[in-house]
């Protein structure tokens, strides 16, 4: 194999990122489990997230790639045991084939190596011989009276517990109840047929490795090892050892190198369709790391429910908004449950062509309204390029989505 890097351009390697997430072709017409399964193959985790502002972004990521998509489906596959909840770089529903690769964290957490909760020997032995004799239990179950001056972060010593043992992999989550985790013995919840054999530091950073760049694409070294936080060197070395086997290539584009596998010149020259507008969660895999995101499609990206309500620039819960292969804007939106009506407290279009992201909108917004649950709709600001948008212009943007 030639050890010439493959030069690739800023917009062949968007659409390679994108093929590979999932996105920028035509939307899948799937109404089915199989669907989801592929999908959270393809990205190799789902991120878990609590924030329900609009929808949850394990809910919203899937629906992203499967229009169809219902949060039954995710439902139907924990329940079949093709889907089990874990830790990637955070709480995530990873593929179950890939179970034997969460056991170095779970080995590590639970020899101390590294820290999760106090260990409590005693009420770890009570709180697992209850679930063996009752069956699945939550947090809820356990009780304890708590002091009136515990914060909302002073979880009970029994919530502490079930955390701990389910990270070093005693207990998994069986399913979720009103999102709450349902904990059962690992070996109720484990199909038989799965490996547990723990693998060694070379299996691990090689399927570290590959997941993530049949994810994603491209990726360096310090992107791969995102994923588990401490493996920078060993994937460094181990991405380095793959090169020269020729079971990686080296990407050029601009000014970064990147590690790709071989297959990934056949994507480059893929059509994206580039009047399709993608609505994301700020949590999609496409877009969690910023650094990234900066680097190849030039969108400087921040949710900003974690920043000062004074020092938002965009608003509390920006959804990004993709047209094509370019970050085009974003939308500040918020559902409005008893109305059912979804707010755009900001529509902020950041492309010259503002028209086309606006028409291309009018596609998408119904659609993103029916995942939802939404009937109306109502905007409340709408600014281009910075600029707030007069209130004739205003107007006419309203007139055309039918919006109050």
């Amino acid at each position: 194999m030639s050890d010439t890097p493959l030069t690739l351009s800023k917009s062949q390697a968007q659409r390679i990122v994108l093929l590979s997430q999932g996105l920028g072709q035509k939307k899948s017409n799937n109404k089915n489990t199989t669907a989801t399964l592929q999908n959270i193959k393809k990205m190799s985790y789902v991120q878990i997230d609590s924030i329900s502002v609009v929808e949850r972004a394990h809910h919203h990521t899937l629906w992203s790639r499967q229009p169809h998509y219902t949060p039954a489906f995710l439902d139907k596959l924990i329940k079949q045991k093709h889907i089990f909840e874990y830790w990637s770089h955070a709480a995530a529903y990873l593929p179950m084939q890939d179970y034997r690769y969460s056991l170095p964290r779970k080995a590590a957490i639970a020899s101390g190596e590294k820290h999760w909760f106090e260990r409590n020997p005693e009420l770890n032995s009570q709180i697992l011989k209850r679930i063996e004799q009752e069956g699945p239990l939550q947090a809820k179950d356990f009780e304890h009276k708590r002091s009136d001056k515990a914060g909302w972060w002073d979880w009970k010593p029994a919530k502490k517990a079930l955390e701990q043992l389910y990270m070093e992999g005693k207990l998994m989550v069986s399913h979720r109840q009103n999102f709450q985790k349902v904990y059962d013995l690992t070996e109720r919840v484990l199909p038989s047929s799965i490996d547990t054999s723990l693998p060694t530091d070379t299996e691990f950073c090689r399927h570290l490795i590959t997941r993530y760049l049949h994810a994603h694409g491209i990726g360096t070294a310090k992107q791969i090892s995102y994923l588990r936080k401490g493996y920078l060197k060993k994937v460094t070395q181990h991405c380095n050892e793959m090169l020269a086997s020729g079971e990686l290539i080296k990407v050029h584009v601009a000014d970064v190198t990147y590690f790709a596998l071989p297959r990934i010149e056949s994507l480059s020259n893929k059509r994206i369709n580039q009047q399709q507008l993608h609505i994301l969660s700020p949590f999609d895999n496409l877009v969690i790391q910023r650094e990234r995101v900066k680097q190849l499609f030039n969108f400087d990206y921040q949710i900003e429910c974690y920043v000062p309500a004074n020092k938002r620039q965009y608003g509390y819960f920006c959804l990004p908004l993709l047209l094509g292969q370019r970050f085009a804007g974003r939308l500040d939106a918020k559902l409005e449950r008893k109305t059912q009506t979804l707010e755009l407290q900001n529509l902020s279009v950041e492309i010259t062509s503002a028209e086309a992201v606006l028409e291309s909108l009018k596609t998408a917004l119904p659609e993103y309204m029916r995942f939802i649950g939404a009937n109306l709709v109502a905007l409340k600001k709408l600014s281009i390029a910075g600029k707030s948008m007069k209130n004739s212009e205003f107007n006419h943007w309203c007139s055309q989505f039918a919006l109050p």
